[in-house]
């Protein structure tokens, strides 16, 4: 059963990333709680078929189509989105790229792309909804994270440090809004069953290791961590703040 917090009813959430995997399980649990739900991704067709979905169902949605490593871009799609539906009082930093890579191979383009997409772009959503919650005297931030850099995942190195930067980006924010009544958090998911992760990385050889990691002998799904998200959003963690919560059915 999905817990029903009224205080998210006709807020304002922005979801980047939000057309498929996590993302769109974040955006279809807010859109169970009546929010008013935003979203940006940089894939059209899946993005706009969830919209379709859920504007049918009688939500109130937007989705706006960006590449959020390009700032101008995604400055622009945050401002589109706060006009369309109103001022944005919840921000969840979704979007994110786990692409393999070895070390030896990594080129300066491809560091700082994977800083771009998996921790820069989280900076500059956030500055830019930081004035509108400001100016409302409330707001909850929530950055996905990763337990990969916890547990010393190799074979993604500029993934995992970009990862693990993310808490001191989440741990920054909150104390310098904190004053301003803004809760800052962050999620790390263990390993998610998305479509992706299944298609991608999923093997026989894997899901021994996460029967063997994990306290919990199954897989998790991406509700799972969304409704930890929709938790933290909510006024019923108002006391929540400067922390991450980690969602990986016990692996760390």
């Amino acid at each position: 059963m999905t817990a029903v917090y009224s205080d998210l009813k006709d807020q304002v959430v922005l979801v980047t990333g939000g057309g498929s995997g996590i993302g769109a399980a974040v955006v279809r649990a807010f859109a169970g709680q009546r929010a008013k739900v935003a979203f940006i991704d940089v894939m059209p067709e899946p993005a706009r078929a969830l919209a379709a979905e859920l504007t049918d169902a009688g939500v109130t949605v937007h989705f706006e189509p960006c590449d959020l490593t390009d700032i101008d871009a995604l400055r622009l799609a945050v401002a589109n989105c706060a006009a369309r539906l109103g001022p944005i009082t919840i921000l969840v930093n979704n979007a994110a790229s786990d692409e393999r890579h070895a070390t030896e191979e990594v080129t300066e383009a491809l560091w700082d792309g994977r800083m771009a997409v998996n921790l820069k772009q989280q900076f500059f959503c956030a500055q830019a909804v930081l004035p509108g919650m400001k100016s409302a005297g409330r707001g909850a931030i929530i950055n996905l994270g990763s337990t990969s850099w916890i547990i010393g995942q190799g074979g993604m190195v500029a993934y995992t440090t970009a990862k693990s930067a993310v808490l001191g980006l989440t741990r920054s924010l909150a104390r310098d809004y904190g004053v301003y009544g803004i809760r800052v958090n962050a999620v790390a998911p263990g390993w998610i069953m998305t479509p992706r992760q299944l298609e991608k990385w999923v093997t026989p050889e894997t899901e021994k290791e996460i029967n063997l990691r994990q306290c919990l002998k199954r897989k998790l799904q991406p509700e799972e961590v969304a409704n930890v998200i929709v938790f933290l959003a909510s006024d019923a963690a108002s006391a929540c703040t400067n922390q991450q919560y980690i969602v990986d059915g016990g692996w760390v």
